[in-house]
């Protein structure tokens, strides 16, 4: 049995969910999500929470009841607090501005790199760090990876883009080798 599908979700005050055959629409305060979900799994509201159901023990009934569960409680945290994840940019003259709803990065490059905001995101930068925050936990965590792909951290100096709490583990280098 799927230990994170049998967990029902619990609905926050403040967030209106509405399922309508295999499609739910979450509302809350920061915005509206809404997810198709596969035709086999049930979703029901009782009171104040959500039940996600299956209807055999059939391996992809499994593997959907736990991710359809999983999707949904992540359109409920988003409604109702956000996500956010956070980058520093490391190396000299490496920086990043913002403005209007286009953030500039110069990083070494012979030009500076534009880049506009997707829509139900924000982007904040203070310093060397840049924050990427929104409702939707997928888009929220795609746009911050394609900010890290812009200049992957240097595997011998440690500088480009990382996540902030990322360990990078510094190769030695040439001089390494002769002993």
């Amino acid at each position: 049995m799927s230990r994170i599908g049998r967990k029902p979700i619990a609905i926050p005050a403040g967030v209106d969910v509405k399922i309508d055959g295999h499609h739910i629409t979450v509302k809350g305060a920061k915005s509206t999500l809404e997810l198709d979900f596969h035709p086999d799994i049930s979703v029901k509201q009782e009171g104040a929470e959500i039940i996600v159901e299956r209807p055999s023990d059939d391996k992809n009934h499994r593997a959907l009841h736990g991710l359809t569960r999983a999707l949904i409680n992540n359109m409920v945290i988003g409604v109702s607090e956000g996500f956010t994840k956070n980058l520093e940019i490391n190396g000299v003259g490496y920086r990043a501005t913002k403005q209007g709803n286009k953030v500039i990065f110069n990083l070494g490059y012979s030009h500076p790199i534009e880049m506009a905001e997707p829509e139900g995101i924000t982007i904040d930068v203070k310093d060397n760090v840049i924050s990427v925050s929104g409702a939707d936990k997928q888009l929220v965590g795609e746009t911050a990876a394609k900010i890290r792909s812009l200049r992957v951290p240097d595997v011998y100096k440690g500088k480009g883009i990382k996540y902030a709490g990322e360990h990078l583990i510094i190769k030695e280098g040439k001089t390494g080798a002769k002993k």
